[in-house]
């Protein structure tokens, strides 16, 4: 479909990065992917994947969850890697599927995809920065913005500092907490107790 945009305002990609191979398993050329996807598993679930350029293509079949504590990666095979070294000649490709194979974000969910460019503004539409990227360290999603005299801030992707994501405006709207800075050299004080 086509839409007059905004000045400023971005279309969403045309793919969408599911997962990237972070490792060789074993001796017979499984690999371990660390998947984006809210169940592991369905990192294969959107037909074949490809590279960042599209173009080498892979269809996986998943093994089973990596051994080990890394939440999110699991073990896949992949037809013509059969060996270590093959294995881990892919360790750090990302792996896109095309837009067009994932069913629509429900509302109030994003692709991360969409998110990353978006401008960051105040309510008063002052520009904050860019998004970089969408980091989740177990406790939600952080927001890595690029703030617009260059130093990096992190958001956390919050209703209460998120206000309003608008993809098609390509921008959203967000209110930076307070941030809390201590001196070089100088350990911060203990909270005195009461």
């Amino acid at each position: 479909m086509a839409h007059d945009r905004e000045a400023g305002a971005r279309a969403p990609t045309d793919r969408v990065c599911l997962g990237v191979m972070v490792g060789a398993h074993g001796v017979r050329g499984l690999v371990k992917v660390k998947a984006f996807t809210a169940k592991p598993a369905d990192v294969v679930a959107y037909g074949p994947l490809s590279d960042e350029g599209g173009s080498r293509r892979w269809r996986l079949e998943i093994v089973g969850p990596a051994p080990g504590k890394a939440e999110g990666v699991v073990l896949a095979r992949i037809e013509g890697v059969k060996d270590r070294d093959a294995a881990q000649a892919l360790h750090g490709v990302r792996l896109y599927v095309e837009r067009a194979a994932l069913p629509a974000p429900d509302e109030e969910e994003f692709y991360h995809a969409d998110l990353i460019g978006l401008r960051v503004e105040d309510a008063d539409g002052a520009l904050l920065g860019t998004v970089r990227a969408v980091e989740n360290h177990g406790a939600g999603d952080v927001l890595e913005v690029e703030g617009a005299d260059g130093r990096a801030l992190l958001l956390p992707f919050t209703r209460a500092a998120v206000s309003l994501v608008d993809i098609a405006g390509g921008r959203l709207v967000a209110e930076l907490p307070v941030e809390v800075e201590v001196p070089s050299g100088r350990a911060a004080e203990e909270p005195e107790e009461g």
